[in-house]
């Protein structure tokens, strides 16, 4: 336990940032998280995610996006179409908090970003992304429905996803 907590202090929540990568048709990336990503990722009904990870010490949410990115899909053409006005936050359940991230956060609060992607579809490699630097998050990837984002993600994200799908409502369109 941090020597800064009280003992009845619930932990922190880590401070993150998600992407939503829209295409030109106005779709959003998801990713099919793998098994070994992570240990919140507990259930193989709802598997599917935007990416999203942690920011840096001292380094700017926007950046932390844009790295993040890059690190899960292989992703650098895009364009900033907008950012969410709050952070959004989750607690994990109480059987997970313990195994992720050894027990030093409850959860994550997450500043969120909608990207729109500017290159060809073939750009994206989850599969050897930061060029093969970085390991694998995703098994699998496709293009969905802004409304269907919701309930592809594991239940305990779910109302995270609802507040990212209304913040950017007006933003993911397609191209014209």
């Amino acid at each position: 336990m941090s020597r800064d907590r009280l003992p009845t202090e619930p932990p922190p929540y880590r401070p993150c940032v998600g992407a939503m990568l829209v295409n030109r048709a106005g779709l959003v990336f998801v990713g099919r998280r793998l098994r070994s990503s992570g240990p919140e990722h507990v259930d193989d009904t709802h598997d599917w995610q935007m990416p999203q990870g942690g920011i840096d010490p001292g380094e700017d949410p926007y950046h932390a996006v844009l790295r993040e990115l890059y690190e899960e899909t292989n992703v650098r053409s895009t364009a900033l179409l907008a950012e969410a006005e709050e952070w959004f936050s989750y607690d994990l359940p109480p059987d997970i908090i313990r195994r992720a991230w050894k027990g030093r956060y409850r959860g994550q609060t997450q500043r969120w970003f909608a990207l729109r992607f500017t290159g060809p579809d073939d750009e994206i490699d989850i599969l050897r992304p930061a060029e093969g630097r970085h390991r694998p998050e995703f098994g699998a990837w496709r293009w969905a429905a802004l409304d269907e984002l919701p309930e592809l993600i594991i239940p305990f994200k779910r109302e995270v996803y609802r507040n990212v799908v209304a913040a950017f409502r007006g933003v993911v369109v397609p191209d014209e």
